[in-house]
């Protein structure tokens, strides 16, 4: 596979801007006296705190040509952003008292993401710039070996999402990037006839019927040819109708009327029931761990484990299924949802999928295409920089070869707009 076509780039958790054109505020600011700095800091913290803008320093020392002597001065609180002059009340009795004189600056919005960004930024105002400490694999760039590896799952993918379909869905692969093993790939179900024929009926059947073998098929197996040839189709195939896609369409089952046999799912995405299948595997390989798992991970030297991977007991591995001890590695260990685990998308997931994953404890997202119109992950929102949430994956696109991707994504803006 000629991997130097396709492109991983890494998706930051916020928006991206040239150095040049950050984001700013308007804040009050002042010069004040060195000998009356701690006493205004300390007061300003606790009647104008400014939380949202803890990369920006609250005093900035320069030091004057003419003097020698360090000029401070320091920011009073955020301005209005309607050029109303009125400061707040508390803040307007520090300025006799300390002699301020007042007067309106900016300073940039986000945190630096890079030593350019916090260059720029100290143009304006002084900041604090903190290197991302997480290190997940691919967010510095990837071996040759991984590159290999991910565009075959890609592929594995949009396989799935173009091969035996009459029309085209979305598609998720969750693979465990350990051992290069797809735990399980499932397309979109959204329709409750599709169990009887056209759609997805493979992705109906239960783990134990389907065989584990189709969801934990090594990487080694996959090969070129045809998901080559599925490439080439879903290119085609591209400027067709996307309607079908259900993380392009999320609301579409709303507006199917009562009587339509056809309705959609609201809850049948690829991404969901991949999960669901992953868990299904879960049950069937691991049938007698559940409660001693429950016991365990209520351990406090359990919950210190970083993996969130618990081992089972010595008698489920005693298991008389030829393909289930296939798939077990020499250390039995249920896993903890998805923790650790990749997934391999067609298309960006909606809100809704994205906060499935964070539940699931995705490790890395993988997608090919945007989703201009409900993408959570890029296109719309951006969950995985919320910093609420208790879970935290790194999001990758990959960028396909042949394919104009600006262009696509405003194709898809008037096909979903048609839908």
């Amino acid at each position: 596979m000629d991997s130097d076509a396709w492109e991983i780039i890494h998706i930051p958790d916020k928006p991206t801007f040239s150095p040049e054109h950050q984001p700013t505020l308007k804040v009050y600011a002042s010069v004040i006296k060195p000998n009356f700095a701690n006493t205004i800091v300390r007061h300003l913290c606790k009647i104008a705190s400014l939380e949202d803008l803890r990369h920006v320093k609250r005093v900035r020392k320069k030091i004057l040509p003419d003097h020698g002597e360090p000029q401070l001065t320091v920011i009073l609180c955020l301005a209005p952003e309607d050029n109303d002059d009125d400061m707040p009340p508390d803040i307007q009795k520090l300025v006799d008292p300390y002699e301020l004189s007042p007067f309106i600056t900016e300073v940039c919005k986000y945190a630096a993401v890079s030593k350019e960004e916090w260059e720029e930024q100290c143009k304006l105002w002084p900041t604090s710039f903190h290197p991302p400490t997480y290190n997940i694999d691919g967010i510095g760039g990837f071996s040759e070996e991984d590159t290999q590896s991910i565009c075959k799952f890609m592929r594995v993918a949009i396989d799935l999402a173009v091969c035996g379909h009459k029309t085209i869905v979305n598609a998720a692969v969750i693979v465990d990037p350990s051992v290069k093993r797809i735990i399980a790939s499932e397309t979109d179900q959204v329709y409750p006839s599709s169990a009887s024929g056209d759609m997805t009926s493979a992705e109906t059947k239960s783990f134990k019927e389907r065989g584990e073998s189709d969801h934990c098929q090594s990487i080694d197996t996959v090969t070129d040819a045809s998901s080559e040839m599925c490439l080439n189709g879903i290119l085609e195939n591209l400027n067709s109708s996307l309607s079908t896609v259900a993380c392009l369409n999320p609301w579409q089952w709303s507006l199917q009327s009562h009587d339509d046999e056809s309705k959609w799912h609201p809850l049948k995405h690829a991404s969901m029931v991949a999960i669901e299948s992953s868990s299904a595997r879960d049950r069937y390989l691991f049938p007698n761990s559940t409660d001693s798992f429950i016991n365990n991970h209520s351990q406090p030297s359990d919950a210190d484990c970083p993996a969130k991977k618990q081992k089972t007991n010595s008698h489920c591995a005693d298991v008389h299924n030829d393909n289930k001890e296939a798939l077990r590695d020499p250390l039995i260990e249920k896993p903890y949802l998805c923790t650790g685990y990749d997934i391999f998308l067609v298309w960006e997931p909606c809100t809704m999928c994205a906060m499935a994953l964070v539940h699931q404890r995705i490790k890395r997202i993988f997608y090919a295409f945007p989703n201009p119109t409900a993408g959570g992950l890029g296109s719309v929102h951006r969950l995985q920089g919320e910093k609420s949430l208790n879970h935290h994956y790194a999001v990758f696109r990959i960028l396909l070869p042949g394919v104009a991707h600006n262009a696509l994504h405003q194709d898809l803006k008037c096909v979903t707009a048609e839908s």
